[in-house]
């Protein structure tokens, strides 16, 4: 699902310890667990762009995250984009011998994925 920013619930990092991040959202916008919420931001020259997953609704609009990539040059205060979805990945004959990352996107070196659906992890 794509949002648009307009549409965008966006919230903000409150604490990262390893790959556990923490972050707040409005309360009447709480995302749900399991939704993919992304982080994509540039600070003092490091870009730190990644998915994670919540994983438990802490109260007062602070959600508990797991990173499914590095937190190195993550901060308090970065912009975390709920995405409204479940991480999915594409199924279908076309995935078949194909090899890809924990997001569905494909690493193999073979190019783009033909599939029929995507469904969630």
């Amino acid at each position: 699902m794509s949002t648009t920013a307009t549409s965008a619930n966006i919230g903000k990092v409150t604490q990262v310890i390893g790959s556990i991040f923490d972050a707040e959202f409005p309360e009447d916008h709480l995302p749900a667990i399991y939704n993919a919420v992304h982080v994509d931001q540039e600070v003092k020259g490091i870009r730190v762009k990644l998915t994670g997953e919540i994983q438990q609704h802490l109260g007062g609009g602070r959600v508990r995250c797991v990173a499914l990539a590095s937190t190195d040059g993550m901060v308090r205060g970065m912009e975390v984009t709920d995405s409204g979805a479940p991480l999915s990945v594409p199924v279908g004959k076309g995935t078949l011998g194909r090899v890809f990352n924990l997001t569905g996107d494909p690493i193999d070196g073979r190019g783009a994925v033909q599939f029929e659906d995507k469904w969630p992890i």
